[in-house]
C-alpha cells in the first residue's frame, strides 16, 4: 500500500508540469495526455527502484522525451506532409496569432530539436540540463538549438524579431578564448 501511496504523490505532485512538457513536445492536448499515461503507467511499475533515486520527476521528463521519440519514430511513416499552409486570418502583431504560427513552426522541426527548444526556452532549463535529460552532450544540444532557432526563422519569418539571437561565427570565436 505505500508503494501505491508513494506514486500516487508524485504523481500528484507533477502531473500537471509533465502534461504541460508533453503537449509541448506532441502539439495535441489529446497526445499529450497519452504520452503522460504511458510514462506514468511504467514509472509504477518501476516504482520500487525509482522512489529511491533522487530526482524521479527528471526521469519521468527523460522518458517522456524518449517515449515521445519513440512514438514519432512509428508515425512518421505514416504522415503526409501538406503542401500548403493554412491562411491566416489576423494580423501577424495579434499575439494568438503568433502563438498559431509558432505551434505550427514547432511541429514542423524534427522531434529532438523541438525537445531542445521546448526545454531549454519554454521550461528555462540550461544547456546542462538539456543534455543530461536527453542524454547527449552539451555541444549537441548547442546545436540543435542553433539549427532549430535558424529552421524556425525559416518556417515562420514574423517569429525572427521575437527568437533567441542566433550566434555569429566571430561570438562563437570570442566565447571558445
Amino acid at each position: 500500500m505505500e508503494r501505491n501511496a508513494g506514486f500516487q504523490a508524485f504523481a500528484d505532485e507533477h502531473q500537471h508540469r509533465l502534461l504541460r512538457l508533453a503537449y509541448l513536445l506532441t502539439g495535441d492536448v489529446h497526445l499529450a495526455e497519452d504520452l503522460v499515461q504511458s510514462v506514468l503507467v511504467r514509472m509504477f511499475g518501476r516504482w520500487p527502484k525509482l522512489r529511491d533515486v533522487d530526482w524521479p520527476e527528471a526521469y519521468a521528463r527523460r522518458a517522456m522525451v524518449n517515449q515521445y521519440t519513440s512514438w514519432r519514430r512509428r508515425r512518421a511513416s505514416s504522415e503526409v506532409p501538406s503542401a500548403s499552409t493554412p491562411e491566416r486570418a489576423f494580423s501577424p502583431e495579434d499575439s494568438t496569432v503568433l502563438r498559431v504560427v509558432l505551434h505550427q513552426a514547432l511541429m514542423r522541426l524534427t522531434p529532438k530539436q523541438r525537445a531542445v527548444l521546448v526545454l531549454r526556452y519554454y521550461e528555462d532549463r540550461t544547456e546542462r540540463d538539456v543534455a543530461d535529460l536527453l542524454g547527449c552532450s552539451v555541444g549537441t544540444v548547442k546545436s540543435q538549438t542553433h539549427h532549430a532557432l535558424a529552421r524556425l526563422r525559416a518556417l515562420a519569418p514574423e517569429l525572427a524579431p521575437r527568437l533567441p539571437a542566433l550566434d555569429t561565427p566571430s561570438e562563437i570565436e570570442e566565447a571558445r578564448r
